[in-house]
């Protein structure tokens, strides 16, 4: 069983950057690959970014590329999404989930436990 608890959603303007946190109860916290997926009001839950369970390889969507990056500290048994240069199209829901698969997937039904969600708002 893995409990994962996200923080840092907020309110910034557009162009501005926030880190999110999710922090994952458990000691087998370092098996797992980790993501991160969104959902925008009215919309889809859509992936965002992977990792896999060493770190050792990534996986962003196209339309963050370049703008976000997925860290992990195994030590800490947290995940992070670093997200720069936001814009008012990445308001939305943010979502972290644990994946017993090793590897980085951008499939919400790889995923088998899921936080809560923090809410980011990007004004314009």
């Amino acid at each position: 069983q893995v409990q994962l608890v996200e923080s840092g959603g907020g309110l910034v303007q557009a162009g501005g950057s926030l880190r999110l946190s999710c922090a994952a109860s458990g000691r087998t916290f370092s098996s797992y690959a980790m993501g991160w997926f969104r959902q925008a009001p009215g919309k889809e839950r859509e992936f965002v970014a992977a990792m896999s369970w060493n770190g050792g390889s990534t996986r962003y969507a196209e339309s963050v590329k370049g703008r976000f990056t997925i860290s992990r500290d195994n030590g800490k048994n947290t995940v992070y999404l670093q997200m720069n240069s936001l814009k008012p199209e990445d308001t939305a829901v943010y979502y972290c989930a644990a994946s017993s698969n090793y590897f980085a997937s951008s499939y919400d039904y790889d995923y088998r436990y899921w936080g809560q969600g923090t809410q980011v708002t990007v004004s314009s």
